[in-house]
């Protein structure tokens, strides 16, 4: 199950200091939740991930920066984050760390660093 957090302005859910810094925001954002993912519901990759988190029985959180006023500000705070080289979403955080784009998680998926990762932030139980 997938919790979207799309419907107001992200300044809803922060205070106003945080709300000026949008790299203040995103990792604000990053630390409510053992699992969140920044999207836009139109990327095919955005829509793997979270079918991949799903399928393992994750419940993340998601922010679709596509429905969010001030979704640009953060998908270049992203950028900021994971590196001009990688595409803004989606971006994974787990445990209020951040994971990466894409390529970063399915290669600990791959190498079998994912599962101990999902289970130290409390998002897996098996």
């Amino acid at each position: 199950m997938m919790h979207y957090q799309a419907e107001r302005s992200w300044d809803y859910y922060m205070p106003a200091t945080a709300a000026r810094d949008p790299v203040d925001r995103v990792v604000r954002l990053a630390a409510g939740s053992a699992v969140v993912i920044f999207s836009v519901s139109s990327c095919c990759m955005c829509h793997a991930l979270k079918r991949l988190l799903c399928g393992m029985g994750v419940s993340s959180t998601v922010y679709e920066l596509d429905h969010d006023p001030r979704g640009k500000e953060i998908e270049r705070a992203l950028m900021r984050l994971v590196g001009a080289a990688s595409p803004p979403v989606p971006v994974v955080f787990i445990g209020g760390k951040l994971v990466g784009s894409m390529d970063r998680v399915m290669a600990s998926h791959i190498n079998g660093s994912l599962v101990p990762l999902l289970k130290e932030a409390g998002a897996l139980w098996l």
